[in-house]
């Protein structure tokens, strides 16, 4: 497929609406356009509309490039569409809605909209459980207890963690990729149901020394660092996974500032995509991000929390 490598080459190649009708066909149709309704490819284009319309007899027969996908509905051109992919795939430390709105001219309420609907696209979905060689950790999502108010401040208690969201991450050493979990604590069922969940018996896993983890050794070959005594101990070290918590904390505090916890799980998708797509260049994240933009719908009631979303 011939695809533009840089932003430039993008936002130029782009600038064509032909050209963007025949890549989001290519992307979503590589075998020839089909009726997102019922599959047939019997259907034919009506140019002056720049749709297409299913020869057989069903509700919806006519239908666009952006009907089931996370574009749908959008009153958006798919210039500006493919502009916000290439720069919410690229920007290494996210990009705000406010960005978006001042770059392609829309209003602030729209680019927010748009950033959800592709961090949407970047969802992997489900993993099946692999072997090999993990990193475990949990980091804490919130703000600094330095900038809270004296009353909250004074029932930090711990590790400070009261009060903030809890994130749980496992690296795949051999892989170099990363799956988050939004998690409701840090106790040991929480914490080694993750784990069993994502990874199969008698692979390695590396942690800290969290009391949540101890029991792991019945199934896994479970070996510990205590960051107490040390950080690196040959090959048992956690400094893969705590390198990815400073990435992902830069994003949150310097880019997006205040997250709202139900919306997190979106934001993790976001940052695990770029960093376990970080070997490709920006034009290969551009693809990538727009292979997973078919079958996948997020409205704007879900997300401002008038209907119940069911993938939070």
């Amino acid at each position: 497929m011939n695809a533009p490598r840089t932003l430039q080459e993008a936002i130029l190649y782009f600038a064509d609406p032909d050209r963007c009708l025949k890549f989001m066909v290519d992307i979503r149709w590589p075998d020839g356009v089909k009726c997102p309704t019922c599959g047939s490819k019997e259907v034919y284009f009506l140019e002056s509309r720049r749709v297409w319309k299913c020869k057989a007899k069903h509700a919806k027969q006519q239908f666009s490039a952006k009907v089931g996908t996370v574009f749908e509905d959008s009153p958006i051109g798919l210039d500006k569409w493919f502009a916000a992919v290439w720069m919410v795939a690229n920007c290494k430390n996210g990009v705000s809605s406010y960005e978006i709105h001042r770059a392609l001219k829309v209003t602030q309420k729209t680019a927010w909209f748009m950033d959800h609907r592709i961090r949407l696209a970047m969802q992997t979905g489900s993993f099946e459980t692999v072997s090999g060689e993990f990193e475990v950790d949990e980091s804490f999502i919130g703000g600094l207890a330095r900038n809270m108010h004296k009353n909250k401040k004074a029932k930090i208690t711990g590790t400070g963690g009261a009060g903030k969201a809890i994130v749980m991450g496992l690296l795949d050493r051999k892989t170099k990729k990363i799956r988050l979990r939004h998690v409701a604590n840090t106790q040991r069922e929480t914490l080694q149901g993750v784990v069993r969940e994502y990874i199969e018996g008698g692979s390695y896993v590396y942690s800290d020394a969290w009391v949540a983890y101890n029991g792991l050794e019945r199934e896994y070959i479970h070996q510990v660092i205590d960051h107490a005594e040390s950080y690196v101990k040959g090959n048992v070290h956690t400094n893969g996974i705590e390198n990815f918590w400073s990435l992902l904390k830069r994003g949150l505090k310097g880019t997006y500032i205040s997250v709202e916890p139900f919306h997190l799980f979106r934001y993790l998708d976001e940052q695990a995509f770029r960093f376990n797509e970080r070997k490709l260049d920006d034009g290969g994240r551009f693809i990538t991000a727009m292979e997973g933009v078919t079958g996948k719908r997020v409205t704007y009631e879900k997300l401002t929390g008038k209907v119940e979303d069911a993938a939070a």
